[in-house]
């Protein structure tokens, strides 16, 4: 499998490519968000790692673009800031993970091992959702196979991890679920971020599905404990 790099600083070029290689990866690389486009169309990487500051066009607008284009490969993004509204921005622009600068090599190898490994496994295979068609719950419809969410038989414009916190979720109407719980089934057990990151994605989807996001009626909060999908039609 082949890593992709887009950053415009040396250093980290070598310190990536020294960590991926390591790993038995294939490596490549680009120095600008331009650069970087072009690189991915060539190289079809199975998974990217961008820099947020970046000569000619910035990490988060490289993620949008590649989500634009119906990409669904894995994209963790690299910045020296590692506030809530800078992880939000990531997020939004269809990113799978967020890394602060100055990482460590080992936090690196396993956020790229966790998100390659579950980068084709199906929503199901591994017997946690539901194995049936859809759920319906008041005006939404969520399609498990079809990866599709319906509101009002519009359809919903949802990145990877959206979809997959949604449908997972939806599946267990009325279940509640903590954020470590939801945070190990989209990333996996070895996961090593933060809990915020769920808060994020949440908050993301309510934007998306409910009336008013301030008094969801799907994607309900239980204080103290985490979240549960519920149904008031």
């Amino acid at each position: 499998m082949k890593i992709m790099l887009a950053d415009d600083e040396e250093s980290i070029r070598i310190v990536v490519e020294h960590i991926v290689t390591d790993d038995g990866y294939d490596f490549c690389y680009a120095f600008d968000g331009v650069e970087a486009i072009k690189v991915f169309e060539e190289e079809q990487p199975d998974l990217v790692i961008l820099d947020v500051m970046m000569p000619k066009m910035n990490g988060f607008d490289v993620c949008a673009k590649l989500r634009a284009g119906g990409s669904n490969v894995p994209i963790i993004i690299l910045s020296a800031k590692g506030d809530i509204v800078d992880k939000s921005v990531g997020f939004k622009a269809g990113a799978d993970d967020y890394l602060v600068k100055p990482f460590s090599s080992l936090e690196l190898s396993l956020r790229i091992e966790a998100l390659l490994r579950r980068r084709d496994h199906p929503i199901g295979a591994s017997g946690d959702v539901e194995k049936k068609e859809s759920a319906r719950l008041g005006d939404l419809e969520v399609f498990f196979n079809r990866y599709e969410a319906r509101l009002k038989d519009k359809r919903i414009e949802l990145t990877p991890k959206e979809f997959k916190i949604l449908a997972y979720m939806a599946s267990h109407p009325g279940e509640v679920f903590t954020r470590e719980q939801l945070l190990t089934y989209v990333w996996g057990e070895d996961y090593v971020g933060e809990l915020t990151g769920i808060a994020v994605f949440i908050r993301k989807i309510r934007e998306k599905i409910e009336d008013e996001p301030s008094k969801p009626k799907y994607l309900q909060t239980v204080w103290g404990i985490g979240y549960k999908f519920g149904d008031k039609k």
